[in-house]
């Protein structure tokens, strides 16, 4: 497990593309991820974490045009993205994209998707050119991370670990992003996160 202190952007993107499991930081806490269309890294992922298989990994990408690849879009959508992207909203929607790997598209066909507003992680995936799956950096079913030193600690102990961690220091204490569902016209908010979202 190699912890870095400095961001190396070349160095965490040839990192990624090659197969790795990294640590980061992201406009909430610490998250986990790795290439989403890895299967073997996105496999890791779950044994680190100790997460059950039916719960999917959320994905991140650079930008709206992008997220049209791997969503199903619709006019609900748009308002959404055009409202309140880049930011902390994940949307969960119909998947359009087979390249994803198991475990990033549930079972019924839909992928939970975010363009984010956090320098770091816009930087990666303009630079990776693929959705970068960023879920919390902790075991399933524990608290969210916003300390590296604690996250360092928990994973240290571990069978499973991950590749790499960016060493931030201790990051804002924020709520998880929102989720919001848009299957067709139905549109529901999964959780209320930092980010209040009105919908009528």
């Amino acid at each position: 497990m190699q912890i870095m202190s400095e961001c190396n952007l070349a160095k965490i993107v040839i990192e990624i593309l090659s197969g790795k499991v990294m640590v980061f930081p992201t406009e909430t806490s610490y998250a986990i991820g790795c290439d989403a269309t890895n299967q073997a890294a996105v496999d890791r992922i779950f044994d680190i974490k100790g997460r059950e298989g039916n719960k999917p990994l959320l994905i991140v990408v650079d930008s709206t045009e992008t997220a049209k690849k791997y969503l199903h879009w619709s006019e609900n959508l748009q308002k959404l993205a055009d409202k309140y992207w880049p930011g902390a909203v994940t949307v969960v929607g119909e998947s359009i994209e087979d390249h994803l790997a198991k475990g990033v598209i549930k079972r019924d066909g839909t992928v939970g998707l975010r363009v984010s507003a956090y320098p770091l992680l816009k930087s990666i995936t303009e630079k990776i050119g693929r959705p970068l799956v960023a879920t919390s950096a902790n075991i399933a079913g524990e608290e969210n991370l916003y300390d590296a030193k604690k996250i360092i600690e928990v994973f240290f102990k571990q069978k499973n670990q991950p590749d790499i961690i960016l060493d931030y220091g201790m990051l804002p204490t924020k709520p998880p992003t929102t989720v919001v569902s848009v299957i067709g016209d139905d549109i529901k908010i999964l959780r209320q996160g930092e980010l209040l979202i009105n919908l009528n």
